[in-house]
């Protein structure tokens, strides 16, 4: 399930909620009780970084020269 952060208006405070994605958004602070709740946008978790999933692990280049080589 994806953990989501939140933020109150009223009293600043900030929390996470692990929530189904189906799962409306909270509108409640766990703090201070008000309707203020907001979701966050945030940065995922994971990053790719590098050359690529494709160009480290999937395809090179001797592979395209023998698919082109055997074709013409």
């Amino acid at each position: 399930m994806p953990i989501y952060e939140y933020s109150c208006g009223a009293c600043g405070h900030e929390f996470e909620a692990s929530q189904r994605i189906t799962e409306p958004p909270l509108q409640t602070c766990v703090r201070c009780g008000s309707d203020a709740a907001n979701r966050k946008v945030s940065r995922p978790a994971f990053i790719l970084k590098g050359g690529g999933w494709y160009a480290d692990g999937y395809a090179s280049t001797g592979a395209k020269a023998k698919s082109s080589a055997r074709q013409g």
